[in-house]
């Protein structure tokens, strides 16, 4: 079974000063790129995780959301941290691999699933291993990464403020994936993150 993806999108966003994931990028929201990108990529099952904005997030994909192509996860204990987050979608998805894809990162194109999805095949689908992005000459890695099935579910065994480097930690084998594409190494976090992401993208 391909990996199931993990948006997460449960944080308050407080630099940014508005909802991340429903921030306009181009004509689109953050969240729409990315569920739109993953899907063009070959995800079948995509779950958001939300949290303090979780109404306006909820609101945003009235419609959308059937239950089983696409959850919507609602986080009531998100001020923990992402760990806790992951840790739902794990047990949301019952034990399969998960693409984690933090919505700090929404540029990323569908080439990247894919080539995610294509490199985890190839190197077997390990239940503990984690699969990197690599972008560039220097092999700087991003996001989304992918975890295997027995990874991904020890987030439910880790406190949920725990960073998600112990996950790595934890992982074997460490897998790499090369990539076109640079979005891997965004980080909507400021207003100066997205009026440089909107540049990018033609925007005012």
């Amino acid at each position: 079974m391909k990996p199931a993806v993990a948006i997460l999108a449960a944080g308050a966003s407080e630099r940014l000063g508005r909802c991340k994931a429903l921030v306009d990028l181009g004509g689109r929201s953050a969240l729409e790129r990315l569920i739109e990108s993953a899907r063009a990529g070959g995800a079948a099952r995509i779950a958001v995780v939300a949290g303090f904005h979780g109404p306006e997030i909820a609101a945003a994909l009235a419609g959308a959301v059937d239950g089983k192509s696409l959850l919507f996860l609602d986080h009531p204990g998100w001020r923990a941290g992402r760990m806790g987050s992951l840790a739902v979608a794990a047990r949301a998805f019952g034990g399969a691999a998960l693409v984690v894809a933090p919505i700090d990162v929404p540029l990323v194109g569908a080439q990247v699933f894919r080539d995610l999805f294509a490199g985890w095949e190839r190197a077997g689908n390990p239940p503990r291993g984690w699969l990197a992005p690599r972008w560039g000459a220097r092999g700087r890695h991003g996001h989304p990464v992918l975890l295997g099935a027995e990874l991904a579910a020890e987030a439910c065994r880790l406190e949920p403020d725990r960073p998600l480097r112990e996950l790595r930690e934890r992982a074997s084998p460490l897998l790499e994936v090369p990539v076109e594409d640079a979005a891997i190494l965004d980080d909507l976090d400021t207003p100066e993150d997205w009026r440089a992401l909107q540049a990018r993208l033609g925007g005012p």
